[in-house]
């Protein structure tokens, strides 16, 4: 498997201009999943959205229509400062944020912005996006700010598309608050020497519902559209589909204890397609475990370790495998930091793993 790449991450990454909206159809997939495996999992709860901007994220949108259905107990939403955006483009205020007696031109430049949900503010009988409520920061909304900080821990759980370049830097800040939490990711994430070790140790494991090809997330007008797979609809709203992503999360669902049907190594060689003219179960040339081209091809009867492509995590089951490490950071690694060889060949990343009960004769 080669590096996941894709123009359009890599541009929005250099510019930093990374600002992507998910649709609302990918949130709510994957909100569902979180739903059938526990029905009560957002009852009761603070939910926090930062780096959101009702005006163009689903997020908020999503949670403040299933307000009463989820049972929240608040939806609190921050959007970042158009100045700190870096944007070409001047900011256009929206309708519901000049009709608002507290509306300042110069303000909603320069500040970001705090929505609130968490009573019936109309008296329509109901709590929902009508309810939502807005005020200023004192700052321009970055997560990484004390006025933020202190929404993230008040919050019980956090769920938003951080920015693309901020990955990591947004998921330490998480994880430092022991929070529940789902945001998107690129894949190759998966690989970043701070960002394994939570998955090794199942406190992070990839979502339910993203697990192959890419998806397009909407972009904002001033977003230049270069590269393949973009597109504008009817209304004028430009798209770019981008390439390997997924859901990083700690909130539990059906689908990672679902365990793999597998089948031996002698039935893998006899009947799977997928492995024929690929090195399988070849051993690296300078590592104690064998090669696995493709997730399917794990033989269900192997005792010894085995690396898996980084897309093994989509069907992972905590039950089936133990994750002992990556390539290039397990510790017994002759050439730490280095990834394996086979045959003479760099392989790209390979996590290393286990059977917990392999199904020996």
């Amino acid at each position: 498997m080669s590096e996941i790449k894709n123009s359009n991450l890599s541009k929005a990454k250099s510019a930093k201009n990374d600002e992507f909206y998910t649709q609302y159809n990918d949130i709510e997939k994957e909100m569902q999943a979180y739903l059938d495996y526990d029905p009560n999992v957002f009852r009761g709860k603070t939910i926090l959205l930062p780096c959101d901007d009702p005006h163009w994220s689903n997020f908020t949108k999503y949670f403040a229509q299933n307000f009463e259905r989820f049972g929240l107990k608040k939806l609190i939403s921050t959007s970042y400062a158009h100045i700190s955006k870096h944007l070409q483009a001047d900011y256009q205020a929206s309708l519901f944020e000049k009709q608002s007696p507290i509306y300042d031109e110069v303000k909603s430049v320069e500040k970001g912005k705090i929505y609130i949900l968490d009573k019936d503010t109309n008296k329509d009988g109901k709590v929902d996006i009508n309810d939502l409520q807005y005020q200023y920061l004192s700052g321009t909304g970055d997560f990484k700010t004390d006025e933020i900080k202190a929404l993230r821990d008040e919050a019980d759980m956090i769920i938003t598309n951080p920015p693309f370049s901020l990955f990591r830097e947004f998921l330490a800040w998480i994880i430092e608050a022991n929070k529940k939490f789902t945001i998107i990711g690129n894949m190759n994430a998966i690989t970043y020497k701070d960002v394994f070790p939570l998955i090794k140790n199942n406190e992070v494991w990839l979502g339910a519902t993203i697990s192959s090809g890419d998806r397009e997330f909407r972009v904002p007008d001033s977003y230049p559209l270069e590269a393949a797979g973009t597109r504008i609809d009817d209304e004028g709203n430009k798209y770019i589909r981008v390439k390997g992503v997924r859901w990083f999360t700690n909130i539990d669902h059906g689908r990672r204890h679902e365990p793999l049907q597998l089948m031996t190594m002698a039935d893998n060689l006899k009947f799977n397609k997928k492995i024929q003219d690929k090195p399988a179960y070849q051993k690296y040339d300078e590592y104690d475990a064998i090669e696995i081209p493709v997730t399917l091809a794990i033989p269900s009867d192997h005792t010894g370790i085995m690396g898996v492509p980084i897309s093994f995590l989509d069907k992972y089951d905590p039950e089936q495998f133990e994750i002992l490490g990556l390539d290039r950071y397990i510790a017994d690694n002759p050439h730490y930091g280095k990834r394996f060889d086979l045959n003479g060949k760099e392989v790209y990343a390979r996590i290393l793993i286990r059977h917990i009960n392999p199904k020996t004769i």
